[in-house]
């Protein structure tokens, strides 16, 4: 059975038929201790899309996803799930709402199939109804020929498919991704990425938080990006880029210690400073146009500045968070701890 063959199906009047966002929140905070983990953010999903939550570790993603999962209380700010109010009607939200975090949620010590349905069971979901949807959502995640294997067998990715599988077990409309691919290998990312794309095709709605910068290039319709636990940016990813500038040049010195030499040469002659990365000796020129490129060369050649490397292309998202934050995301450093996010 196809992912989308098992899309999301509800009783009654479909969440957000009346025009509302899947997620709306207005001035969230979260305080720890003398601690602001989320300071005033804002978000509005809309239904059908999967919508991005970009930053590193400590930005107060996680945070922001388990108070509209209502897993932690809002301290200010107000937060919707298709118009329902999160802090108010917490049961009904629960309905509304699958979550998958970093880390499988599944007991060692029982097979694929029997957590499946277990979670069912716990659910209020009659026996017959459980099994057969264990077996709709093994099959589903490309699970079957390893369901009646213990999870302690499992690999990473396999487990992150069965956590995912079993927050769709009631088919919500709205599903929370909380860096779902943390820690896999390119190829189950790749898979990873498919499935999620397969939920949105049959109908949910996906708000994913990530640290991985291609990540939210590749799934995300929008993305927001935070930074100490404020929005310090949202858009398309497309938008994100020109926002930066429609092309960049990447520089890499052939002497560190020349970057304040070319930092004054491109301010001089573009207007503008690059991002300096934290990379020793590499900038990042945003360009209005290509061919400007030139003039900036020629003139760190005529300075004296030495250059190893050169290229031109579109803004990545690398760069527009460099830009934004004066720092790069810390997906490819480790992953920290979830309370950390």
């Amino acid at each position: 059975m196809s992912i989308t063959e098992l899309g999301p199906t509800r009783s009654g009047p479909a969440p957000g038929g009346g025009g509302e966002p899947a997620v709306r929140a207005a001035g969230l905070v979260k305080t720890f201790g003398g601690h602001r983990a989320v300071d005033g953010i804002d978000l509005e999903v809309r239904p059908g899309e999967i919508f991005g939550v970009l930053g590193p570790n400590g930005a107060g993603k996680t945070t922001t996803l388990r108070m509209l999962a209502t897993l932690l209380k809002i301290d200010a700010g107000r937060a919707e799930i298709f118009g329902v109010d999160v802090a108010g009607n917490p049961h009904v939200i629960r309905q509304l709402v699958g979550v998958t975090g970093q880390y499988a949620s599944v007991d060692e010590n029982l097979t694929a199939r029997e957590n499946l349905y277990l979670f069912s069971r716990l659910q209020g979901i009659g026996a017959p109804r459980a099994r057969r949807i264990a077996a709709e959502l093994l099959a589903q995640f490309g699970l079957e020929d390893a369901a009646g294997k213990p999870i302690s067998q499992f690999s990473g990715g396999m487990r992150r498919r069965l956590d995912l599988a079993a927050s769709l077990i009631t088919r919500p409309p709205l599903i929370f991704l909380d860096e779902p691919t943390t820690g896999l290998d390119p190829r189950t990312r790749g898979q990873m990425w498919d499935t999620i794309r397969g939920l949105v095709a049959g109908g949910c709605t996906v708000l994913l938080t990530t640290q991985y910068l291609d990540e939210a290039d590749q799934l995300a319709d929008r993305v927001a990006v935070i930074d100490h636990g404020r929005k310090v940016a949202e858009g398309t990813p497309d938008e994100l880029k020109t926002a930066v500038g429609n092309s960049a040049l990447q520089l890499m010195l052939a002497e560190p210690g020349e970057v304040p030499a070319a930092v004054e040469v491109v301010r001089r002659v573009l207007g503008t400073d690059p991002i300096v990365s934290p990379e020793q000796g590499r900038l990042n020129v945003a360009l209005d146009q290509a061919d400007l490129a030139a003039d900036v060369l020629i003139a760190l050649r005529t300075a004296g500045v030495s250059i190893s490397s050169v290229s031109v292309a579109k803004p990545s998202l690398d760069e527009v968070f460099l830009a934004l934050t004066g720092h790069e995301t810390d997906g490819d450093r480790g992953t920290g701890t979830q309370e950390d996010r």
